[in-house]
């Protein structure tokens, strides 16, 4: 074991341990962030639903699963991933605004409730002979938010939902259809902590539950908060969600609809980024330094061993973690400069601190030597499920503390994994 400098108050874990048992980079969660994350939304009066496209490892969505959330899901691999975890097939809905034949063979074998984001994905339902399947709609309500255009989704410039303009249509052809089990609106467009937008949400699908009364044959069983709830990835500077102030402004959002269509109306809200982001982070070994420029000019560069192919955010959408380095051998660490970290891929947009638009950043760093370690924080979301095999790099391994003990709850993949469906055909050999 090191000795204490180099451990970090702000870890539930040692990053030289990790190093040292599961090799770098490696993603490493706390379960106990986990858990507090959920409890904190449960007993509120509303079913909690993970958007497990934040972060779908099975360990996840298993110790989730037991703190009383469901699971969403937004293809067949990840409707296999929540079955594989101990979801119980009703308790996995699959949203999609589109049904690939994968999700169609999936949805016959299971029969998992489905959020529908395109008219003609109720025409495909019957076609497929799943008119038995629960279903909700999922809205555009005509305007969209986010923190990156990239993440917007709703308004005309997003693909996603069935334009709320359409909706007495689309029941009606549901009806036509014989779609028996029509029964929930949805709507989700990134709402976050920015309320006097969330209450323009609200009134938005109060207005939606109006047109679900008008056109009838319906009954209108559950309403749909979507996701979107932040963390503050900039300590001290970003506010934490007031969660009693969301949970009020849905919860009456949701009295006024029952009002309206005259009977109790559940209310669920879908998290991804809120229950895992905090609870992860992403263990990466420095592999050197380097100065380009001279003078007052010159940039002094970070190099570490994981690349945007491992955490993609900060590639994506100029995206801010928080940056944490950690001396391998326990020295203490005195000096400070400012760097610019960067990773091993062949792309010049494979750096770590850049803002929008891709402008690179310095961030102040203690000086680090080869083989010393950084820590990118609250990357438990939208980290490896984001992952890809580019530049023929290796899936990077996953573990989580639970009860204050590393465990491996994913290998690093083997190189020849990569290879294993190739074929090269004998014409070309």
């Amino acid at each position: 074991m090191p000795p204490a400098l180099a451990e970090s108050s702000t870890l539930p874990y040692s990053p030289v341990e990790v190093a040292s048992r599961f090799g770098t980079p490696t993603y490493v969660y706390d379960a106990a962030t986990l858990r507090a994350r959920a409890r904190s939304l449960t007993g509120r009066g509303a079913t909690i639903r993970y958007a497990q496209k934040a972060n779908n490892n099975t360990a996840v969505l298993a110790l989730l699963r037991a703190e009383g959330v469901v699971v969403d899901a937004v293809t067949a691999g990840e409707i296999h991933r929540a079955l594989a975890a101990g979801h119980e097939p009703a308790d996995v809905v699959y949203t999609a605004d589109v049904f690939d034949r994968d999700a169609v063979e999936a949805l016959h074998r299971h029969g998992c409730p489905v959020n529908a984001g395109s008219p003609n994905m109720l025409a495909q339902l019957a076609d497929a002979g799943l008119e038995h399947l629960p279903v909700t709609l999922r809205l555009n309500p005509g305007f969209g938010h986010g923190h990156s255009r990239k993440v917007n989704t709703g308004g005309t410039s997003s693909k996603h939902g069935i334009w709320h303009e359409q909706l007495e249509a689309v029941l009606t052809q549901a009806t036509s259809l014989g779609l028996s089990r029509v029964r929930g609106l949805h709507m989700h467009i990134g709402s976050g902590s920015d309320f006097a937008h969330l209450h323009h949400v609200c009134d938005a699908m109060v207005a939606a539950a109006e047109a679900w009364k008008a056109a009838g044959g319906h009954e209108l069983e559950v309403i749909s908060a979507g996701g979107g709830l932040p963390i503050p990835y900039r300590k001290g500077e970003d506010e934490p969600l007031d969660l009693d102030r969301f949970f009020e402004a849905w919860t009456e959002a949701r009295d006024r609809v029952c009002a309206i269509v005259g009977r109790e109306v559940e209310l669920e809200v879908e998290p991804g980024r809120y229950l895992a982001a905090e609870a992860g982070s992403l263990v990466a070994e420095v592999r050197g330094t380097k100065t380009q420029g001279e003078g007052d000019d010159a940039v002094d560069y970070l190099l570490i061993d994981a690349g945007f192919n491992d955490l993609l955010r900060p590639a994506m959408y100029g995206a801010y973690h928080h940056l944490e380095v950690f001396a391998a051998d326990g020295r203490e660490l005195t000096r400070e400069r400012d760097y610019v970290v960067a990773g091993p891929l062949c792309e010049s947009c494979d750096v770590f601190t850049q803002g929008d638009e891709g402008v690179v950043q310095s961030r102040r760093l203690p000086v680090p030597e080869p083989g010393d370690l950084l820590v990118i924080h609250d990357a438990g979301a939208y980290g490896a499920a984001m992952a890809s095999r580019y530049n023929g790099r290796r899936l990077t391994a996953e573990a989580m503390v639970i009860d204050g003990e590393l465990h491996e709850i994913r290998a690093r993949e083997p190189i020849d994994e990569q290879l294993r469906y190739e074929h090269i055909p004998d014409q070309l050999q």
